[in-house]
């Protein structure tokens, strides 16, 4: 490629031959990912026949792009599918191997198979495609707690999670024991990255869990499915306390800070499990970690749990004590706060935090860190009062003259607002209207709050 085109502004088909060259294929095909618009859904239906010699597995697959404007009927393209076999033991019986998909419909087979097998698809996220396919909760926690692909093992985690949060919201239904005994298999799996299992044990947000409702037709309720995914916490940490326990005196780090990869996810999982102990213990650990940590990471990781557990008041003004040197830091702590307080008090603690001597709204950085903190509270920024509407809009019209780049950034916090219920909805609708309706607005701002209301369901 660089023999041919070093200094050249190179088109999609000089990449392409380039490829087709080296590999002796007809990239043709796999153009389409290029010139056709929209993300093919993949379909897969499968297939068992047990016979005396082993039994034959088949997966068929089924690719269709949605219809875009000037392409009502999408050809086939190339989609590498990644997959591999599991037994029901979780030993994997088939490595991952690529599938090359090139039709419309197209059936791949194992045979000589001792049992029928679990099924890991889309290995890696080997294509960017949406898979169709209907898993129940048992396999998710199968692929879980025994999955060997990180990327579909946390899938099916995030998966199973919100499935479980939207029964808990909706019928409510209890916690999950399927999704509670597969996060325990990756915490006790000491094995994995660390990285990686503090990514685990994170529930989806509540924005996400917000959108997941929305989706399935429900008017998520902010308050409710804050309230649920704290009891599914608490259900986890007392559940697995014992390994969460062990886990998070062994990922200590002692000796001298290090910002290397090993080191940093040793942090994250050992923060992790300190977040979801601290649902049951009122933040005694915390407290603890607080007052010996002896790193920037621990710090503000002990801070956010005692700020979640509604004791973090003397650690607040300790933590500004020790990093107001470092305005990124302090940027952290402006943002924490609001973000993680109890919803009914985000729009006050945010509103005292505007009048701290240290908040520079011209800042940018601290600006995001309020305001962004604000809305990171899904519940405290959903108010039913519509507090928190009121504080950031105000705040956006005060910036906009000085910083209206800024300001339409920050206003994007509005732009789920019509997947509420109609009292939140007017008063989302008031605050835009608001904006757009001051004289002198900004373009930035007028088009991106303009775009925003125009959502209005």
């Amino acid at each position: 490629y660089f023999d041919r085109h070093d200094g050249e502004a190179a088109t999609i088909e000089d990449w392409l031959k380039v490829f087709e060259d080296a590999t002796g294929r007809d990239l043709g095909q796999f153009k389409r990912w290029y010139t056709d618009a929209g993300t093919p859904r993949l379909s897969v239906s499968e297939a068992w026949s047990p016979g005396k010699e082993g039994g034959t597995y088949t997966l068929t697959f089924h690719q269709k792009t949605p219809p875009t404007p000037g392409q009502d009927v999408k050809p086939a393209r190339v989609i590498p599918i990644a997959v591999g076999l599991l037994n029901p033991n979780g030993d994997e019986v088939v490595p991952t191997g690529i599938l090359e998909m090139t039709e419309v419909t197209q059936s791949f087979r194992w045979e000589g198979l001792a049992t029928r097998p679990v099924p890991s698809i889309l290995r890696g996220f080997s294509a960017p495609v949406v898979l169709d396919r209907e898993v129940d909760a048992k396999e998710r926690a199968f692929l879980l707690a025994h999955d060997t692909d990180p990327f579909n093992r946390w899938e099916a985690g995030r998966a199973l999670a919100k499935d479980a949060l939207a029964r808990m919201i909706c019928q409510a239904a209890e916690p999950s024991h399927a999704l509670i005994d597969g996060l325990g298999a990756v915490l006790a799996d000491d094995g994995l990255d660390p990285a990686f299992r503090a990514l685990c044990l994170a529930l989806p947000s509540e924005d996400d869990l917000a959108q997941t409702l929305h989706d399935a037709g429900a008017v998520p309720d902010p308050d409710r499915i804050h309230a649920e995914r704290l009891r599914l916490e608490a259900a986890i940490a007392r559940r697995l306390e014992p390994a969460l326990e062990r886990v998070y005196a062994a990922m200590a780090t002692p000796g001298a800070f290090s910002p290397d990869a090993a080191s940093a996810g040793r942090r994250a999982l050992r923060l992790a499990c300190l977040a979801l102990l601290s649902r049951i213990d009122g933040g005694e650990r915390a407290a603890v970690l607080f007052e010996t940590a002896g790193n920037m990471t621990e710090s503000a990781g002990a801070l956010a749990s005692l700020i979640a557990a509604g004791r973090a008041e003397g650690a607040l003004a300790a933590f500004h004590d020790r990093w107001k040197g470092n305005r990124l830091v302090i940027d952290k702590w402006f943002a924490l706060q609001p973000a993680l307080c109890a919803p009914e008090a985000a729009a006050g603690v945010a509103e005292r935090l505007s009048r701290h001597p240290d908040f520079d709204w011209k800042n940018p950085n601290r600006f995001r860190a309020l305001l962004g903190g604000l809305s990171a509270n899904h519940a405290g920024f959903h108010a039913a009062s519509g507090a928190s509407y009121r504080f950031c809009a105000d705040w956006l019209l005060r910036l906009d003259p000085v910083n209206p780049q800024t300001a339409a950034r920050i206003s994007t916090a509005f732009q789920s607002w019509a997947r509420y219920d109609d009292g939140r909805k007017a008063r989302v609708r008031a605050e835009l209207d608001r904006i757009l309706a001051t004289p002198g607005l900004s373009r930035d701002l007028t088009e991106m709050a303009g775009r925003i209301r125009g959502a209005d369901a």
